[in-house]
């Protein structure tokens, strides 16, 4: 019999493909109560503070204070519905299809970079339909890349400890995602992948020393990446000293920790926030998290941080208790791609991370990010609704 330490490690999982394990190697278990839990109260405060983020900018631009509110509230609805499709079909079915998924993710990251296909904002192409009603192909990508990369470690198993048989194969599929993102440009989402694809090959039994080798090739041609553009050096500049440049470079950083330190403890009360009238910009969407610790203060904070950690701890529990590599893989990818995504985002606000332009999951305003983070929280939940039994 294994031992306690074997059961309980998520880089070991039974031996069995999805598309032949037995029906005794798993259970049927209710659905993960608090996960739902974490994700509901997320949503649920992304609504609030993008009504208090957002109303003077709606007012401003659309005579409505509750226009982003109400628009939040469509992309949720058809998020939701997304969702339950995803979590009740049988998650197994996407490990024949991942190949096609990847492809199709491929396909509309290079349609984006197409003149009058992709919709150009601020000088970056990273939308797809009309201004009123635009999706992100990078932002579905995510879990495209995701399950392509389950169901690749998957398949390879115990290869993925050969540098060339297993562990490249696998950071190609993340290259190439990658670089189509870098053209838009995004070099911010492009990290994004490369933190959760490690994530992922970790799990699956990649060798560290691998791993750190192919981290230190790829560093130069990031460094080069960021050298040669004006933007990015600026955002490294204004990461490292925001105050040497605080009405341009540093704008950002410093209206954001001016309105951080403005809540204190308690807050400021919600919906009284004074950096939101426009003196934070983007203050709806990837600074959010600024107006909710002004209006909210440390308590308000910490909460979110802390169910953000409820979400990774289940996550990681209904990875590791998986019926198959696959699902493993799978749940671990998600919970990633959303706790990574999240302390990112906080991270930036805090002056901790250099400017990236990623959102916080749940809560800021984005149709795109908040349709891909509850499809992949129903996969998570799709993964835990069967157990294995001896994790049971």
């Amino acid at each position: 019999m294994r031992s306690a330490a074997a059961r309980t490690d998520p880089r070991r999982i039974v031996e069995r493909e999805p598309s032949v394990a037995s029906r005794r190697s798993y259970i049927a278990v209710p659905p993960d109560r608090w996960l739902f839990i974490a994700v509901a109260l997320l949503v649920g405060i992304g609504l609030v503070m993008i009504f208090s983020a957002s109303s003077a900018t709606a007012y401003a631009e659309h005579r409505d204070t509750a226009y982003y509110l109400k628009r939040q509230t469509e992309w949720l609805a058809l998020g939701l519905l997304c969702a339950y499709i995803a979590y009740r079909l049988d998650y197994r079915l996407l490990y024949r299809l991942a190949p096609a998924i990847f492809i199709l993710s491929l396909l509309t990251l290079a349609a984006v970079l197409v003149p009058h296909v992709g919709i150009a904002v601020n000088g970056a192409r990273r939308w797809l339909g009309f201004h009123a009603l635009s999706v992100q192909p990078s932002e579905f990508a995510k879990p495209a890349l995701i399950i392509f990369l389950a169901a690749l470690l998957a398949k390879k198993n115990e290869k993925i400890i050969s540098l060339a048989g297993g562990l490249l194969p696998a950071c190609g599929a993340i290259v190439a995602v990658a670089v189509l993102v870098l053209m838009e440009p995004d070099m911010g989402t492009a990290s994004l992948y490369a933190l959760f694809g490690a994530v992922m090959l970790f799990a699956a039994g990649a060798r560290i020393t691998h791993l750190i080798a192919v981290g230190a090739v790829t560093i130069p041609p990031a460094v080069l990446a960021i050298i040669a553009s004006p933007y990015r050096r600026a955002r490294i500049l204004a990461f490292i000293d925001p105050w040497k440049d605080p009405q341009n470079t540093g704008f950002h950083i410093v209206q954001s920790l001016y309105a951080l330190g403005s809540g204190g403890f308690f807050g400021v009360g919600l919906g009284n926030s004074r950096a939101k009238f426009f003196y934070l910009p983007e203050q709806y969407t990837d600074f959010i998290f600024s107006i909710l610790g002004e209006e909210l203060g440390l308590i308000g904070t910490v909460s979110v941080v802390a169910l953000f950690v409820l979400l990774a701890y289940r996550g990681i529990r209904i990875a590791v208790a998986a019926p198959d590599r696959f699902g493993c893989y799978l749940a671990t990818g998600c919970t990633a791609m959303i706790v990574l995504q999240a302390f990112v985002n906080i991270g930036v606000v805090t002056s901790s991370w250099p400017v990236t332009g990623v959102p916080l999951p749940f809560i800021s305003f984005g149709g795109s990010s908040l349709i891909v983070n509850l499809v992949a929280v129903a996969l998570i939940a799709n993964v835990g609704r069967q157990r294995r039994v001896d994790a049971a």
